[in-house]
């Protein structure tokens, strides 16, 4: 069990957790808090490192990924990204050796897009999305077997609102770097 916390501004209060998992991605908590009218509620909440991801822009087309992801049993077409794994590496730097270690492209110009929480209704996962530019090819170094077996496409810019409405891209990472990344374009 953790020490209570403080009350939040809403008038809930953390009063502590135990570990039901600990895995090699997450960890799974029961958490216990304190409502504003006194009631005690339980919650299963997955903790997880906070993630970084990348949209690698190279004149008009943008760098993704193909890979299998095991919850969907399917591959899926991404942006570069993945979790905050090392201790204490700033966002800034994850995304850049994300990249490099991905799609083998080091960005001269790394821009802020957006931050947001995957799934906040169960989980704490805090997400970075940056724009990359001016890439120049560096060594990839894939990570897992998932990144060894996927591919790596170039897409037009102009034809990603389309795959994101059809449902060819449908990561929601993927949807929220592409979208931020082409108003921040202008396109």
């Amino acid at each position: 069990m953790t020490t209570p916390g403080p009350r939040s501004p809403s008038g809930f209060r953390r009063l502590g957790e135990r570990s039901v998992h600990r895995g090699h991605a997450i960890d799974v908590v029961v958490a216990r808090f304190e409502t504003p009218d006194g009631e005690v509620v339980e919650r299963d909440v997955v903790r997880h490192p906070g993630a970084v991801s990348v949209v690698p822009v190279d004149g008009d087309e943008v760098v993704l990924v193909r890979q299998y992801r095991a919850p969907a049993e399917r591959e899926l077409l991404e942006i570069p990204a993945g979790k905050r794994d090392v201790a204490d590496e700033p966002p800034e730097v994850a995304a850049v050796r994300e990249l490099e270690e991905e799609v083998g492209l080091t960005a001269a110009s790394l821009v802020p897009l957006a931050t947001f929480y995957n799934s906040v209704g169960f989980s704490d996962e805090y997400s970075y999305v940056f724009l990359a530019t001016d890439l120049t090819p560096v060594p990839a170094a894939p990570q897992g077997p998932e990144e060894h077996h996927m591919t790596v496409e170039r897409w037009g810019l102009d034809d990603i609102p389309a795959a994101i409405a059809d449902g060819r891209i449908e990561d929601a990472k993927t949807v929220i770097g592409l979208l931020a990344a082409l108003r921040h374009l202008g396109r």
